[in-house]
């Protein structure tokens, strides 16, 4: 696996190398000892999958409070996404900066997104699958979220929205209120 530093303090994208043969691939998505370079104690909890059917759908900015922070590692299965990732946490030279990528199933890329930051994605094709690991259990009184089209953010989405569920649009946008994450 390569880990590749975004611009966001913690972060990566993690291109595993595949083997290939005239029967297809193999690949690693994990290995405990690959990732303790980036993160001595990890440890997944909980394993999502979640599938969107229509290409310009966005999902997020979502993010959980203090006691249920988590690491996530995001890979696209099925499809092609624009992700984003946003750093929350108050005392970060990179607060409130977002760092976005095109997570593939064709590249087999992935974020490791550290926690504090809120996560976000669009879908760039129609039906699109990703897989989530967890290192924190869901917490429902403990989500929270950012409008996907705050403009202190100024997310630079790529294609017109299509899709945004009724949850997503009721997240407030930053203001004076916003309680960032204190680690």
């Amino acid at each position: 696996m390569i880990f590749k530093k975004t611009n966001l303090n913690g972060s990566y994208q993690i291109l595993p190398l595949a083997n290939n043969d005239e029967r297809g691939w193999f690949l690693r998505s994990f290995c405990k000892n690959e990732f303790k370079k980036i993160n001595k104690n990890l440890s997944w909890v909980q394993l999502n999958h979640s599938y969107t059917k229509n290409k310009g759908t966005i999902r997020g900015l979502h993010y959980q409070n203090i006691p249920f922070t988590e690491i996530k590692l995001v890979r696209c299965i099925k499809g092609k996404v624009f992700d984003v990732i946003v750093d929350l946490r108050h005392n970060s030279p990179t607060y409130l900066k977002y760092y976005s990528l095109v997570l593939s199933s064709e590249e087999k890329n992935m974020v490791y997104i550290p926690e504090g930051f809120a996560h976000g994605f669009q879908t760039l094709t129609n039906d699109c699958e990703l897989i989530y690991h967890h290192s924190n259990f869901y917490n429902k009184e403990y989500e929270n979220g950012i409008r996907y089209d705050d403009i202190i953010l100024s997310i630079n989405w790529p294609i017109e929205p299509t899709d945004i569920s009724s949850r997503d649009l009721s997240f407030k946008k930053i203001d004076m209120n916003f309680m960032p994450i204190k680690l």
